[in-house]
């Protein structure tokens, strides 16, 4: 070291305080070059004298009188002495706390409790209580700081309001960070609390004690706990009504912050006093005097109560009367909005013109109440307004009530379908309404319904609502209304079926190629997105595309950049709909252009960038492999977007800094702990984009994609796990098996510039643990779900290359996935017990319940690919799975449950065989009993697993078909005996009617009265074919002379086509070997066979192979040649006529 810089720091940490607060002033210096010599010096006195650095600073921040000194020398202690704040690493040079020799630690402790009992300046008190309490959560669970809880509790009591807040702040992040070690002071905690609560003079000590409250509350572990503390409630509450009655609102403001995080994390904390609660913050709501922000905050309250369904469900749906109020309140500050000009004009940016932050937050709110407690709760509340609003002189509550109705759809979709006719009547007739605004509102509202209660809307009101929608786009006076009617027809499209459509198209587009070229430039807007979504049938592609082409070539202009992105969007959407013959010509044109644009240096806002993402991936899907060309130019851009990192700011929830988000939309803010996290949307949507279109090249070009999977397999697979939004881990999850099987098939195909199988499997070992690895941390069920699908896919894709320890880990993340799905779903159950659990409530947990058998359906994929791919070597492994697959077959679990189960057994023993016999003891009689469950997909699963084991089980499967007990319960000795007995009676009953049991149950299906109604005809099929394999597999144990005949007239089959193959091919056989029991006595059953040939061969390919058909041809023309005229003749006529002449026809080519 430099002699200049050892006299430095001597001089910095000598006995002469101000060199160091020169130094920690030229930290905070604006000049740079200042900054940074003051940072490399600050270093030097942290690296090599620790204990002097921190002297210095804890007697700064103790007695400078310069108040930013002190600050400053609070915040770098707690960076230096606290694991969180010095990057979490013990071992990192800047956290300075074990690196302190005793003494210094002794001394600094001191220090801190004689600066929180001095300081006098809140907001430096503040910051000097986040390092005690940083400091303390890693000392006191180790009693390494015995002094400190002694002090908090006299400071606590002490006649220094100012002290006592301070305290009362350690106490709040204490119970955050460590509460356990608060708990045995409870009752100390309880009384100092109730006190501070209710201090005298200061409201900065009660919003502090409020504060410890709500983290102490949060931390108790047991609900007899929380019940103890119900007494501070009423004072935790004064602590908001006093604020508010003194005038204190930024006060009353924080509490209500406060209170919100309680109502979130412990609503049931409040449940005594619920009413008392929510009608103290409905009268904040209401009381129009109050500041917007904090009536604002006293309905955020109301609705996070609403939403906070897992720990408190249905709690507030039994006070529907706060509900009403509530909504009344939303519905009111709906009219807080003026009629600007500038709405008017109709220019995109002033799309908001008018709207206020009462309306803002209205809106929003309405949305999520009505999602939080549903249909049956809202709709009578709504329906007691909305008639009054509609009716009333003001535009304001025709407006008013036309957004409540589109804010509200989707929470009460339900509930108002059954309402149909009513809600599309207060729409339409709103169309009429003589002011814009409120026309504009009918039409949002149309379109948002189209949504959320389509397809019924369409398919009921279609003859209405599209007339409505033409007849407005000739309001030329209205441009905006012009426009918001065209989008509402992409609305109303997206849940219509072409035959809806169809009457309308002409009319329509016709409508919509005026206003492109006569409407303003938002008119245009929409009706090219209106266009996207009806024109895509070639007879409307002539008159359109011209339009579409010029728009796009033509607005060049900064201001027309939204109007070309557009035209782009509806050019690649009309041209992959009518397809690559049609629309190869222009797509060279407009692909010319795309060209030259990629080319171009583009503002990070223009949202071509994005549109033309997706335009290419639209004109790959159209083009195939006449994209590759191409790629060329659209992968390096694509590529950069997908490898886009977040835009995230952290600061701290409590610190001064604001995340600037002020005049940017797409900076999204949200509170995890103590931190404010900021994120950058339009960046992560773009990824999203990016990721998405990545898998769609993939996806489309298959081996052509091979010279881009280098580059996107690392790009792609890190995303599995990237948590700062869905639709980059959706498309990555999606991209997987696409990146696999491309590599798999040039590889096959030669295409892969001399790699070979090896390659493959690099890539798999690459993909499939990254997978499992983010398929274990994944959060979202739904994703889970995609993940195993995605995972099956892969595991199909890479077969036997897949390694004995990927089986291993496959298969030990199906048992996490079963774990983890049946806890969720028993937490679901605890949360039916509770007091308010309703049938609303209910429905929802059922939804979500629905959204775990879609995770079950995807593991008895995965089972069922790895069943097949290793056969009896994986039985090992599906021992160790036993215990967790059998309990689904349990009369307690879901059909789908149960369906998966078996459908697991039916993969063992049809792919393992005579190595799957083993497991029939335990599966069979739960398959037998399945035959007659309710469910009809269970039904299904089970005889087809009867026919499997009738096909591959031999002798096992015999003895145990029939009436043996399945389960043996010890009661007694006789009990035992007699259970004996009744098994012996079985196997004796057995060896002469050996498939009595497996024939009755089979029977049970075919002879159903409504065995063939589409719901059944799948599990008839099956069982049809089950029972020709007991004919053709045990023809010795049945009475063949009765069975093969039932059979027989069973035939054709004609539901499950894979079976009807099977059993077609069958008969064939059996007719082949002329087989005694089936043509019968005198071959009196010949017209059935024939019968059943005819109809298989008018069928064409679906219902036999062409093998088989030819087989048949050939046993047709063979019995024309053998048979009788006379019998010939008979079995003809008793043909249908259809029949005679396909038959005619086959046999005469």
């Amino acid at each position: 070291m430099e002699q200049q810089q050892q006299q430095q720091l001597a001089a910095i940490l000598g006995a002469d305080p101000n060199p160091f607060e020169a130094l920690i002033s030229q930290l905070m210096s604006s000049a740079n070059d200042q900054r940074s010599q003051a940072e490399a010096l600050f270093n030097l006195c942290r690296d090599l004298h620790p204990d002097a650095l921190a002297a210095k600073l804890a007697t700064l921040l103790h007695s400078s009188a310069h108040l930013e000194i002190r600050a400053m020398s609070a915040i770098l202690l707690r960076k230096l002495l606290t694991r969180e704040s010095s990057s979490g690493d013990a071992s990192s040079p800047s956290y300075l706390w074990p690196r302190l020799s005793p003494t210094s630690q002794a001394s600094l402790k001191s220090l801190l409790l004689a600066s929180v009992q001095h300081e006098d300046t809140k907001s430096i008190a503040k910051k000097l209580c986040d390092t005690v309490s940083e400091l303390a959560a890693g000392l006191l669970p180790d009693d390494a700081w015995p002094e400190l809880l002694p002090f908090m509790f006299q400071s606590v009591t002490s006649d220094n309001p100012r002290l006592q807040e301070s305290a009362l702040l350690i106490f709040s992040q204490l119970a955050q960070y460590i509460g356990d070690t608060l708990l045995p002071h409870l009752p100390t905690l309880h009384s100092v609390l109730l006190s501070s609560l209710s201090h005298p003079t200061s409201a900065d000590v009660r919003i502090a004690a409020l504060s410890a409250a709500i983290n102490l509350v949060q931390c108790l572990p047991s609900a007899a706990d929380r019940d103890r503390f119900g007494d501070l409630l009423p004072a935790m509450m004064r602590t908001l009504t006093e604020s508010l009655n003194s005038g204190q609102e930024a006060t009353a403001q924080e509490a209500l912050e406060l209170l919100i995080e309680l109502a979130g994390t412990e609503p049931r904390f409040l449940r005594r006093q619920l009413p008392d609660v929510v009608s103290a913050m409905l009268q904040i709501a209401e009381a129009d005097q109050l500041e917007e922000g904090t009536r604002h905050l006293a309905v955020e309250f109301v609705i996070t109560l609403a939403e906070a369904r897992e720990r408190a469900p249905g709690m507030m749906r039994r006070l529907p009367q706060f509900i009403g109020r509530l909504f009344a309140v939303l519905m009111k500050m709906l009219l807080d909005i003026e009629d600007e000009p500038a709405w008017h004009g109709a220019e995109a940016e002033d799309e908001d013109a008018g709207e206020t932050s009462n309306y803002s937050v209205a809106q929003e709110c309405l949305d999520r109440l009505s999602i939080a407690v549903g249909g049956n709760t809202i709709v009578p509340v709504a329906s007691e307004l909305l008639p009054a609003y509609l009716s009333a002189p003001e535009w304001q509550k025709h407006h008013a009530a036309l957004i409540t109705l589109a804010q509200i759809a989707e929470g009460c979709s339900k509930v108002m379908i059954k309402n149909l006719e009513q809600v599309v009547n207060m729409v339409l007739n709103s169309f009429q309404d003589p002011h814009p605004r409120v026309r504009w509102a009918a039409i949002n509202a149309i379109g948002q319904l189209s949504t959320d209660l389509g397809p019924d809307l369409q398919v009921q009101y279609h003859q209405r609502v599209l007339p409505a929608l033409a007849s407005v786009m000739d309001d030329f006076q209205n441009p905006r209304v012009q426009a918001h009617a065209a989008s509402a027809v992409l609305n109303f499209s997206e849940n219509c079926t072409p035959d809806i459509l169809t009457p309308y198209l002409d009319g329509i587009v016709s409508k919509l190629l005026v206003l492109l070229q006569n409407g303003k430039q938002m008119v245009q807007e929409g009706a090219l997105t209106a266009l996207a979504s009806v024109a895509d049938s070639s007879q409307y592609y002539d008159a359109v595309m011209p339009y579409l082409k010029a728009i796009f070539m033509n607005a060049t202009d900064k201001s027309k950049r939204m109007l070309r992105a557009k035209s782009m969007e509806c050019i690649s959407l009309v041209g992959m709909a009518v397809g690559k013959e049609k629309f190869r010509e222009d797509a060279k044109q407009v692909m010319e252009v795309l060209m030259t644009l990629q080319g171009s240096q583009m503002e990070a806002d223009d949202p071509i960038t994005s549109y033309m993402l997706q335009a290419w991936a639209r004109l790959c899907k159209c083009l195939g492999q006449d994209f590759l060309p191409y790629m060329n130019i659209v992968m390096p851009p694509l590529l950069q977007s997908a490898q886009l990192k977040p835009d995230v700011t952290i600061t701290s929830a409590d610190s001064d800094e604001e995340i600037d988000d002020s005049d940017d939309d797409s900076i999204e803010t949200i509170t995890l702990g103590d931190k404010r996290i900021g994120i950058r949307t339009s960046v992560l949507e773009e990824k999203a984009t990016a990721c998405n279109m990545l898998c769609c090249y993939a996806d489309e070009l298959k081996e052509g994609f091979y010279p881009w999977i280098d580059q996107v397999a690392p790009t792609l697979v890190p995303l599995l796990k990237f948590y700062f939004h869905e639709e980059v881990r959706k498309a990555a999850v999606a991209a997987m098996p696409e990146l696999l099987r491309s590599a798999k098939l040039a590889v096959e195909k030669g295409l892969a510039q001399g790699r070979d199988e090896s390659y493959v499997k690099q890539l798999s070992d690459y993909i499939i643990p990254s997978l499992i690895e983010a398929l274990h941390k994944e959060p979202e069920t739904e994703i889970c779900a995609s993940m195993l699908d995605s995972l099956n896919e892969c595991v199909q894709l890479s077969g036997p290359l897949l390694a004995e320890g990927q089986v291993r880990s496959i298969v030990d993340e199906i048992k996490h996935v079963i774990t983890a799905s049946t806890t969720r779903k028993r937490e679901r159950a605890e949360r039916t017990k509770a007091e308010d659990f309703d049938a609303e409530e209910g429905e929802l947990l059922k939804e979500e319940n629905e959204q775990e058998e879609e995770v079950f359906d995807q593991v008895g994929e995965c089972l069922g690919t790895l069943i097949k791919t290793f056969k009896a070597s994986f039985l090992p492994f599906f021992d160790e799975l036993a215990m967790y697959i059998t309990p689904m077959l349990g009369k307690d679990k879901t059909a789908e449950e149960r369906r998966i189960a078996i459908c697991i057994f039916d993969d063992v023993a049809e792919q393992c065989r005579e190595a799957a016999l083993r497991y029939y003891d335990t599966y069979l009689p739960f398959l037998l009993e399945a035959c007659n469950d309710e469910n009809v997909d269970v039904r299904q699963a089970a005889v087809y697993g009867v026919g499997v084991c009738a096909e591959f089980g031999g002798s096992v499967f015999r003895p145990l078909v029939g009436g043996i007990p399945v389960e043996l319960k010890f009661v007694n000795i006789l009990h035992v005996c007699f259970l004996l007995f009744c098994a012996v009676l079985s196997i004796l009953f057995l060896c002469f009617f050996p498939s009595a049991e497996a024939l009755s149950r089979l029977n049970n299906v075919i002879k159903h009265p409504d065995a063939l109604h589409s719901d059944n005809v799948m599990a008839y099929d099956n069982a049809v074919s089950a029972l020709g394999k007991i004919c053709q597999f045990h023809r010795d144990s049945i009475d063949a002379a009765q069975v093969v005949p039932a059979w027989l007239s069973c035939l054709p089959i004609k539901g499950d086509l894979i079976e009807a193959k099977v059993v077609h091919d069958q008969l064939c056989s059996m007719v082949e070997r002329s087989d005694r029991e089936l043509l019968g006595p005198n071959n009196q059953y010949l017209p059935k066979i024939i019968s059943v040939f005819a109809e298989v061969l008018c069928a064409g390919k679906d219902l036999a192979t062409e093998q088989t058909a030819g087989r048949m041809i050939n046993l047709l023309r063979q019995l024309q040649q053998t048979l009788p005229p006379s019998v010939l003749a008979s079995t003809w006529s008793s043909l249908q006529p259809q029949q005679q002449l396909a038959l005619q026809s086959v046999l005469s080519s």
